[in-house]
């Protein structure tokens, strides 16, 4: 239990429980007039696993949030001018390198040569493929999309491994 006894003070209570059921209300208001007879200026008592605590606030304050402490910024890190790490050549995308045009991802999802594990792939570099051909899977959430060619043509290079990731529109087979 904590006593304090405060300078005169005007009659402002904050009232604080803690614990789950909180305490009878009969002992709760008879600690509150005790504290308005007295000049004690906070209580607290603890019954078991529970307890209150009432304070009165010096001139009608009321408790107020304290602002957060400001930090000191630290200036700006000046960056040193950006130095081309690699010609234009390799930053554009793999498929820039082969004569034929990409087949695009139409979604994010999951590359696959073929329809099964185990199974053979839908098309290997140097395959004829017609328009309409299936030439790989995208998994996308569950759903198994299969991606068609979208021209005649023989196919110059898969860009994308079995199993891995794809982004939307991203290059996954070249056909010529």
């Amino acid at each position: 239990m904590q006593l304090a006894v405060p300078q005169p003070t005007a009659l402002r209570l904050t009232f604080i429980t803690f614990g789950a059921t909180g305490m009878d209300i009969r002992k709760v208001k008879k600690l509150i007039e005790l504290l308005e007879e007295s000049n004690i200026s906070e209580i607290e008592i603890q019954e078991g696993e529970e307890s209150v605590r009432i304070s009165r606030h010096p001139n009608g304050a009321t408790w107020q949030p304290q602002p957060m402490p400001q930090y000191a910024q630290m200036a700006p890190m000046q960056q040193a001018p950006a130095q081309p790490s690699a010609p234009a050549a390799e930053a554009e995308s793999p498929s820039a390198s082969y004569q034929g045009e990409a087949v695009n991802s139409p979604m994010v999802g999951t590359f696959y040569r073929s329809p099964a594990p185990g199974a053979k792939s839908f098309v290997e570099v140097g395959d004829t493929v017609k328009q309409g051909d299936t030439v790989c899977i995208v998994e996308a959430m569950k759903m198994m999309n299969q991606i068609e060619a979208d021209r005649d043509g023989v196919v110059e290079a898969i860009l994308v491994e079995d199993g891995e990731p794809v982004e939307f529109d991203q290059p996954m087979i070249v056909i010529a």
